[in-house]
């Protein structure tokens, strides 16, 4: 039987492809823009939300454009932290249960914010939310492809420094194109022998090659996107067999150009040949959509049984980047709930 998008939103589910600053609520937006004296291209919630919603990117690059007004309004400790608690609260009512949520904390730094301020700010968000909806999450600290790999080292350091302050991983994103992951090899080495999980954006703008570059320059944990990992057979083999996880992103993987249809995209064939996957929304600006939706999507679009559904909700919580206690409770505590998926 198909599930319907409200029963699959009710499943226990783990996000952990998903960025700050591309999951503000349009109403807050409008609220932060006036304090910062900031021009929004819309001034009504409907309005705005339909002008961040990226369905007219001719790639990557244009995707990221939109991000520019986001991150315009988390300049102040105070917008961060409003922003990290109502992604929980907006988290519980997509039925997650733990949550990573991704962000260049330099971003933030136009007011002169540290790195370690941002963090802070973003923490306290994220604490008060779990204490308000019970969703427990932490952070990813995100590096920029087009940013110099010094300061790619640096964030490292300091990302490794705030591990008491949630931080669990490390990332870099931008722009593909051109832009190795490689050239920031070091910082990666840096956050590995600092205790960090490694997840590296690969695949998407880029071929497979970026996503090797993952793998063996930066030791990646998890890919994300991985869109066109399929591309170099023998690659994917070595990510299926060691069951690197791989975090898909319907929705924007199309926005983005790095697949022609939702029905073009690599998924069911992963899932054919045995790869551990999840869904994840990206941005539920941006992207206009939620994990809920990912995954009711798979089930309508791309023919993922309940079975196959129910593995890939286990994956996400697998393969996040908690003490492995912490997960065996998460996962324990959710089995039952994907009991019926399984028959």
């Amino acid at each position: 039987m198909t599930l319907t998008l409200e029963e699959i939103r009710r499943l226990p589910k783990a996000e952990l492809h998903i960025h700050l600053d591309g999951c503000l609520r349009p109403s807050t937006m409008i609220e932060l823009a006036r304090e910062a004296k900031y021009a929004l291209p819309a001034t009504d919630p409907t309005s705005l939300a339909q002008w961040m919603l990226v369905d007219d990117a001719g790639d990557l690059e244009d995707y990221l454009r939109r991000f520019e007004v986001t991150i315009a309004l988390l300049q102040t400790p105070e917008s961060i932290e409003r922003v990290a608690y109502e992604m929980v609260e907006d988290a519980k009512s997509d039925g997650l249960r733990y949550f990573e949520v991704r962000y260049c904390p330099t971003l933030s730094g136009r007011k002169g914010l540290s790195v370690e301020e941002v963090v802070a700010a973003q923490w306290r968000g994220l604490q008060r939310g779990e204490k308000d909806f019970g969703v427990p999450s932490r952070i990813i600290n995100t590096a920029l492809r087009q940013n110099d790999p010094a300061a790619s080292v640096d964030l490292a350091r300091r990302s490794v420094a705030l591990r008491e302050h949630g931080v669990v991983g490390f990332d870099i994103a931008g722009g593909e194109s051109g832009r190795h992951a490689k050239s920031h090899a070091e910082a990666f080495r840096v956050a590995r022998e600092g205790y960090l999980g490694i997840t590296v954006h690969a695949g998407e703008a880029a071929g497979a090659g970026s996503v090797k570059q993952a793998v063996f320059d930066c030791g990646a944990d998890r890919i994300g996107h991985g869109t066109r990992l399929f591309e170099d057979p023998a690659l994917e083999a070595y990510v299926r067999d060691r069951q690197i996880p791989i975090e898909i992103n319907l929705t924007s993987n199309v926005q983005t150009r790095a697949v022609s249809s939702l029905a073009a995209h690599p998924l069911r064939g992963y899932l054919d040949r045995g790869h551990l996957v999840m869904l994840n929304s990206d941005s539920w600006l941006m992207s206009g959509t939620t994990c809920s939706r990912e995954y009711w999507l798979a089930v309508t679009e791309l023919n993922v049984t309940n079975r196959e559904l129910a593995g890939m909700l286990g994956a996400s919580f697998r393969a996040a980047f908690l003490p492995y206690p912490e997960k065996q409770r998460l996962m324990e505590s959710t089995l039952k709930e994907m009991f019926h998926l399984y028959h």
